[in-house]
């Protein structure tokens, strides 16, 4: 025994010094982004011009961007809680898991978009349609039988809409508010940081670009640049720097609907389990708060009924005729507001109905067009036929496979190149890629043109149920889509922005 226990003493001390060195360095996601002075690989010190120079900058933890609220990642059952009572098999569940990421608390206000087309009208002199193609659609309100004109006039841009939810944005205008907040906000981060002075004369194309500045194409208004911990000189800041956020940009169907059910409020009995399935990004079947202090109270705007939009004069069940302001009623587990009713909202997805049994286990998503890269996810360089159209040819002599050129949208989902089979040309003069093979529907008889399904590549997906609909369709695992270059008055969106580094912080 005494033997025993003596050669299970230094293997004990050895797994603690193990553990111990992992959380020193980090691994498994523990421990800070600060890797100290000295190289763990070389033993050369950092930023030493003596020892080559290697700039490394210590480093906490992402800053929350403005407006955002943290989501912690980790498994759920994507998919159906609900009867399909259309029959559209379209959302069959499946578990997956999400990586941390932020999402908005609330969706995007009118406020938030005037201050959007401020911007672009202020600096895009020379160029007016920038601001015109940014223009919400404020005819979304118009019926044909119904006195909406109120709507079309003042909603948009009358100060008692401030808070309320921006409509008539199409899929297309929501992305570019996305890059547009994206820039601001790490501009100001500049400006915060010293080294830009504000410049509120950008004028046309010299105005903020992140891109364009860590390329080097953006100076701005220096007022002390970085300071080089080699020498003492000045440099612009580097994504390596991490001062500068990542992209705001829509969610993914898979965050959205993670967010909008919150179950991070049902597994708190016992560490790794949810304890019960959530219908509605709260509990119950039912759409009223039980609590004693608001029972009876709606939890969300929507259409109860034929003709019923917000109840009964004196005792208004939403107290909402059309939406409400953003951060109405309670927020989720995760404190995010509306994540069911008010307005649907928009999300990055391309639609198909079977994308739940292809898609990926892990951040899964539809949509991944590479364009920056030479070569197809086979590793082939990309030619075009005597149309124009794109070919694939093999090549043996790849020196990298992971640089990929491809359009994934239709991946496994009938398109050419997702059912080529080995030996096969992979295209022909009379074929053609793409959602237009998988969903033509033949010539019609009367016009003799060509009937296209309505699922095609620019089918996007929206979610949330809204102010208009019924409550199935406040049902997170819900899901509809709309071509992207449309808009409604129901329908608006909010933005996320990826986690980098450890999922809940340090």
């Amino acid at each position: 025994m005494k033997i025993l226990s003596r050669l299970l003493l230094p293997i004990a001390i050895i797994g603690l010094l193990s553990v111990t060195s992992c959380k020193k360095l980090g691994i498994g996601g523990g421990g800070s982004g600060d890797v100290g002075d000295v190289s763990s690989t070389t033993g050369w010190d950092y930023n030493d011009p003596e020892n080559g120079g290697f700039d490394v900058r210590p480093y906490n933890e992402q800053e929350t961007g403005p407006g955002l609220v943290l989501i912690e990642g980790g498994t759920f059952v994507m998919g159906r809680v609900e009867q399909d009572i259309r029959y559209d098999w379209n959302n069959i569940p499946r578990r997956i898991t999400m990586a941390s990421y932020y999402m908005d608390e609330t969706e995007i206000k009118n406020v938030d978009y005037r201050e959007y087309l401020y911007w672009l009208q202020r600096v895009f002199q020379s160029y007016p349609e920038v601001y015109k193609k940014a223009l919400p659609d404020t005819l979304v309100w118009r019926r044909r039988l119904a006195f909406n004109e109120p709507y079309v006039e003042y909603y948009f841009r009358h100060p008692a809409y401030h808070t309320y939810p921006v409509v008539g944005v199409d899929w297309l205008q929501a992305t570019d508010y996305c890059g547009w907040r994206t820039d601001r906000v790490n501009e100001q981060i500049l400006v915060r940081e010293g080294i830009f002075d504000p410049n509120p004369n950008q004028v046309d194309d010299d105005n903020f670009n992140t891109d364009a500045y860590f390329a080097g194409q953006y100076e701005g208004l220096v007022r002390q640049n970085l300071e080089n911990l080699l020498d003492g000189s000045e440099r612009s800041v580097q994504l390596e720097d991490g001062i500068l956020l990542p992209k705001y940009r829509l969610p993914t169907e898979a965050e959205w609907e993670y967010a909008a059910l919150a179950l991070i409020g049902n597994s708190y009995d016992s560490p790794e389990r949810i304890y019960s399935r959530r219908l509605y990004p709260w509990n119950g079947h039912y759409a009223r708060n039980d609590t004693k202090r608001d029972r009876g109270l709606f939890m969300a705007n929507f259409q109860r009924g034929r003709g019923d939009m917000m109840g009964v004069a004196g005792y208004l069940n939403d107290n909402a005729a059309i939406t409400a302001p953003v951060n109405s009623y309670w927020p989720n587990d995760f404190g995010l507001y509306c994540m069911a009713g008010n307005v649907n909202e928009w999300v990055l997805d391309v639609y198909r109905p079977l994308s739940y049994t292809d898609v990926a286990e892990f951040r899964p998503f539809r949509g991944n067009v590479f364009i920056d890269k030479e070569r197809d996810a086979d590793g082939n360089i990309a030619e075009k036929d005597s149309l124009g159209r794109i070919k694939w040819v093999e090549v043996t002599d790849l020196d990298r496979y992971n640089y990929q050129k491809a359009d994934n949208i239709n991946y496994r989902d009938g398109d050419l190149q997702s059912s080529i089979v080995s030996g096969a040309e992979y295209i022909s003069e009379n074929e053609e890629r793409g959602s237009g093979r998988m969903y033509r529907q033949g010539k019609s008889k009367k016009t003799g043109t060509d009937w296209i399904s309505l699922v095609n590549d620019e089918s996007r997906v929206y979610k949330g149920g809204s102010w208009r609909d019924r409550k199935y369709w406040l049902v997170p695992g819900t899901r509809r889509f709309l071509d992207q270059n449309n808009s409604r008055d129901d329908l608006g969106f909010r933005c996320a922005m990826i986690r980098v580094g450890s999922p809940a912080g340090y």
